[in-house]
């Protein structure tokens, strides 16, 4: 049986994208190939992480027990973990789950699109320049997109929005997926994003805000 370096499980609100609101379990794998210079899962980055090992059924035992149908796959970056399509498939079997999974744009998606059934989504992000990441990202992941699956911008300032734009025109994102914008907490004002969203008549991109940020302290664990 496969195992996989566990950072933190806990159920709470999905803070953002799709399921914004709603009750999700969380598994947070160990590891991550960026770092990002707003990250705030930096401790879940490195392989040596602290953390748990457990098997893809103690997994899947420990989201039924929660009740919560909803459940969200993140890290780190968890598309980087062995054997993760087991892991995938193995929780999509079960079709009352809705799966989402959180991925960093630095990791080719082609084969997972063609293999994964309709109830495992993912949420890509692509990095804007002001993470000083964005020469990592994998354009190739727009290209055969499905419209269950989410394109992620989390920007820093107006160069970010520039190049949101850009990278949203050039691959007609919105044409394919749903997108959300989502502020790098204490960067840059939720206001100056919308103002944006006018001038450029950005209409199908969602401003989105990280609520478990407001909730909770924006450094808590575990929420």
């Amino acid at each position: 049986m496969n195992k996989y370096k566990i950072a933190e499980k806990f159920i709470s609100i999905n803070g953002e994208a799709r399921k914004a609101g709603e009750l999700s379990v969380f598994i947070r794998l160990v590891g991550c190939n960026l770092r990002c210079n707003y990250c705030d899962t930096l401790w879940a980055c490195d392989n040596s992480a602290p953390g748990g090992m457990m098997t893809e059924d103690e997994i899947y035992d420990y989201i039924k027990k929660s009740g919560v149908k909803n459940v969200t796959i993140t890290g780190g970056e968890p598309m980087l973990a062995d054997n993760i399509k087991a892991l995938l498939l193995r929780l999509s079997s079960d079709k009352d789950l809705s799966i989402e999974v959180e991925t960093n744009g630095a990791v080719s998606l082609t084969e997972y699109y063609k293999e994964m059934p309709a109830n495992i989504s993912f949420t890509v992000d692509y990095k804007c320049p002001g993470s000083g990441m964005e020469k990592a990202m994998v354009p190739e992941n727009f290209a055969n997109i499905r419209n269950n699956d989410t394109v992620k911008f989390v920007v820093s300032d107006k160069n970010d929005l520039d190049k949101m734009c850009e990278i949203i025109e050039t691959n007609n994102l919105t044409e394919k997926c749903m997108v959300y914008v989502s502020a790098v907490f204490g960067r840059i004002k939720p206001d100056e994003i919308v103002n944006y969203m006018i001038e450029h008549k950005m209409n199908d991109v969602r401003l989105q805000l990280q609520i478990h940020k407001y909730i909770w302290d924006p450094d808590k664990k575990g929420v």
